[in-house]
């Protein structure tokens, strides 16, 4: 039986290096030959890995790794990396809706700056487009609970209108998250879209253990 560190491993397409399922994406052939993003890990069929990470999706279309990878002819939108950074987003807006109905989030300044009052908060949400007068009050009460040194996770990825879009109410600008799984769950997405946005960094002089290159070199990159 294959140890279980094997089990979640796979082997990048493009930069070769051996990582976790949950750092990686997956891809598979639709029946007419198009290479479609597997986030969720559940589409039938070979699949091939990439890094989830932006730049390395975009080398992989344009240098034509998927097409080595399936070992023959694909079709390959040249939009993927953006085609998924939206896939991701969308993921994010909609986890954010759960956490609405999990009673796991307050909106609107005033609620939020209770919250935080009361140390309930585990992160705060500004939109991308809001004022720099909201958050700075915010982050006064945020000093006034918690002191001089404390500090809490801010989002401020998502637009005014996604935000009020996801959470079904108009004009969100300001909001805070509750402990919760539902929070909990979009946090872990916002991170590992971040993380897919992130420019890649790779140490050019690391080199793979020799038992992950042997192991990776008898599975190859299916999965």
């Amino acid at each position: 039986m294959p140890r279980k560190s094997e089990e979640t491993t796979r082997q990048c397409l493009v930069t070769r290096d051996i990582l976790p399922k949950a750092n990686m994406i997956r891809f598979v052939l639709s029946p007419d030959g198009q290479v479609v993003p597997d986030l969720k890990m559940r589409l039938p069929g070979r699949g091939v890995w990439v890094m989830a990470n932006y730049e390395t999706v975009v080398q992989a279309v344009k240098k034509g790794h998927f097409a080595r990878g399936f070992k023959q002819k694909v079709q390959c939108d040249d939009g993927m990396a953006d085609l998924i950074a939206g896939q991701m987003e969308s993921g994010c807006l909609s986890a954010l809706s759960m956490t609405r109905k999990a009673g796991q989030i307050v909106t609107g300044f005033g609620k939020v700056e209770g919250a935080i009052a009361q140390g309930e908060v585990k992160s705060l949400l500004h939109a991308a487009d809001a004022a720099e007068d909201g958050q700075k009050k915010l982050a006064q009460a945020v000093r006034r609970r918690y002191g001089s040194d404390g500090e809490l996770p801010v989002i401020r990825r998502f637009s005014a209108e996604a935000l009020s879009a996801a959470l079904g109410q108009g004009n969100v600008v300001h909001a805070a998250l509750l402990a919760g799984s539902a929070s909990k769950s979009f946090l872990k997405q916002v991170a590992m879209l971040d993380t897919y946005l992130r420019p890649h960094k790779r140490d050019s002089g690391s080199a793979l253990p020799e038992r992950s290159a042997a192991h990776a070199s008898e599975r190859g990159n299916e999965g």
